[in-house]
């Protein structure tokens, strides 16, 4: 299994468990699904649940959500007021990306400008429907992760978008 880490907190974002899809050599789509679980419950995917754990409807501590957000324990921000907070966020993150990818790989800085050019931009025109995440720590300076719910086959299913660059990989 790989876990996968802001680079700049060090919180745990996501992991490989999960369907993902990388968009331009910049940003993982991360597929998720809206689960309803017993509070402290961490049910993994595959997983089937016994009969007899079975929920009754009893008082117990309820959480619902989306998997990924409860299972790495990313908390919604609602730091960014609109598009142009959410942008000067954006261009400050960019900036230390870029900085961190010129000592490490200098070789694709260019590449990673113009693509992330790209991707954001085709991104910011749906600003209205996403929702912003941080990490365990709710460190701001960090990366803040994207979310939006898209029509998947019928379905309605959350899409959590994170930078590539912005993250670095652990394997268990």
């Amino acid at each position: 299994m790989r876990i996968y880490k802001d680079i700049f907190t060090g919180d745990e974002m996501f992991s490989d468990s999960y369907k993902m899809k990388l968009i331009d050599d910049v940003m993982y789509e991360i597929y998720g699904k809206l689960v309803t679980r017993k509070q402290g419950d961490v049910v993994l995917e595959g997983s089937n649940p016994s009969q007899e754990e079975a929920d009754e409807g009893t008082d117990e501590g309820v959480e619902s959500g989306v998997d990924v957000v409860l299972n790495h324990r990313l908390c919604e921000t609602y730091a960014f007021g609109d598009k142009k907070g959410y942008t000067a966020y954006l261009k400050d993150y960019m900036k230390k990306l870029v900085q961190r990818l010129e000592e490490k790989a200098p070789d694709q800085v260019s590449v990673f400008k113009n693509n992330t050019n790209k991707v954001m931009k085709d991104i910011l025109s749906r600003f209205s429907d996403l929702q912003f995440f941080t990490g365990e720590s709710m460190d701001i300076d960090g990366m803040v992760a994207l979310l939006e719910y898209r029509e998947i086959d019928g379905d309605s299913v959350p899409v959590l978008m994170f930078f590539k660059h912005g993250l670095e990989e652990e394997k268990f």
